[in-house]
């Protein structure tokens, strides 16, 4: 059987589970984030309790309480999220080694942006992946970590270095996955290595007959609540390979940094309102939206005046030479089993079919991937006129 229609298959299902889990796991960060934001003084003055909430929801009613730092008694059955955590990001990770380690070439290399072999690529990112964790989660644990003013300035400053690195080693589309999964790595490893870890030495401590080191539960807290406002952010970062005219700008990673703080800022000003403190925060985000709109603006792409409108067929030869090993019905190109989005370039009709969403690609040189196949500036000076022309068939 054709290995690479198996893989088309294995894509579609892990992404498949990478959405469910991911919808689960963001699911539960902001039902208790939320819940946490809400909570009312306990009625019964329970001395343990730090609030409760009642709710209604599916015709039911219920009441949620929140402890100080434990119940008296550990109850018999006690319920832990973890699992939507884990995996998410196992799920997410066997995509990402599939298709921007499996495919560096592909998808995570750039010889326009630096001329990397696959395994000094994939060295670099998986180094990405396990710095970025390492120097978050010892900040952290500092003495400096314990200021949560100074924890989010550096928590910007490591974005800033991160993007600016990864957008100047990377391919823009591989740059902004590689954000993705290493801010995705720092939810995972909260949860793995703090929150978890913290909870059972809760619950050791109860079930030995001792009261639970409080430290516990602010160091888990405050990684969940970390957690929460990534959460935007790296939903972005993960469809952001749909839209090139993002990952394609010469100023890729300044988009980077700009849409995920303006993700951190949609999800702090629903945190707020949760708690009663409604700031209006719309203005300063509408404001960031029209600067981003013209920062994202597309590269004009090659000057077209005087470029002489060339033949269909001068078109059919350029399609054929650098884009149809993949956009075709049979795709010759290893690894792709069937053409990308449906787009096809190997028939008459379907070229002028698909010829302006060809402009957009050719413009912004986000196709050919990392230009793989050499086209020329004049090459794509020659598409561009035909299709201002009205991508005509004669």
């Amino acid at each position: 059987m054709d290995l690479a229609y198996l893989a088309d298959w294995a894509n579609l299902l892990i992404r498949w589970l990478h959405l469910i889990t991911g919808i689960a796991w963001i699911g539960t960060s902001f039902y208790f984030i939320g819940l946490d934001n809400q909570l009312d003084p306990p009625r019964d003055g329970n001395p343990r309790v730090k609030g409760e909430q009642w709710a209604i929801h599916g015709g039911g009613f219920y009441r949620k309480e929140k402890y100080l730092n434990a119940p008296a008694q550990l109850p018999e059955k006690l319920h832990w999220f973890k699992w939507e955590a884990y995996w998410t990001w196992i799920s997410g990770f066997s995509l990402f080694m599939l298709i921007y380690w499996g495919q560096a070439s592909t998808y995570l290399i750039d010889p326009a942006v630096m001329d990397l072999s696959p395994g000094v690529a994939v060295a670099i990112s998986a180094a990405m992946l396990v710095g970025g964790w390492v120097v978050y989660d010892l900040v952290c644990r500092s003495k400096f970590g314990e200021n949560e003013r100074n924890l989010s300035i550096f928590g910007v400053a490591l974005l800033v270095v991160a993007a600016f690195v990864a957008c100047h080693v990377f391919s823009g589309r591989g740059a902004f996955l590689q954000i993705g999964a290493m801010t995705g790595t720092i939810m995972v490893a909260n949860v793995a290595m703090v929150i978890i870890p913290g909870q059972r030495k809760m619950v050791a401590a109860m079930q030995a007959g001792q009261e639970p080191d409080p430290k516990y539960g602010r160091w888990g807290k405050q990684r969940s609540v970390h957690n929460t406002y990534l959460t935007l952010p790296v939903l972005f970062l993960m469809i952001s390979p749909h839209y090139p005219m993002t990952w394609g700008s010469q100023w890729n990673w300044v988009v980077l940094l700009a849409i995920t703080l303006a993700g951190a800022l949609v999800r702090q000003y629903f945190v707020l309102r949760q708690s009663g403190r409604n700031q209006v925060m719309l203005p300063a985000m509408a404001t960031a939206v029209v600067v981003l709109a013209i920062m994202l603006m597309p590269k004009r792409g090659p000057d077209i005046a005087g470029v002489d409108v060339p033949s269909f067929a001068e078109v059919q030869a350029i399609t054929a030479s650098h884009c149809a090993a993949c956009h075709a019905a049979r795709p010759s190109f290893e690894g792709i089993a069937a053409a990308p989005k449906g787009v096809r370039f190997d028939d008459p009709a379907q070229i002028r079919r698909w010829a302006q969403a060809m402009r957009q690609q050719v413009a912004t040189e986000a196709m050919p991937p990392g230009n793989m196949t050499e086209m020329t500036r004049e090459e794509r000076q020659k598409l561009l006129a035909w299709v201002a022309a009205g991508a005509r068939a004669d």
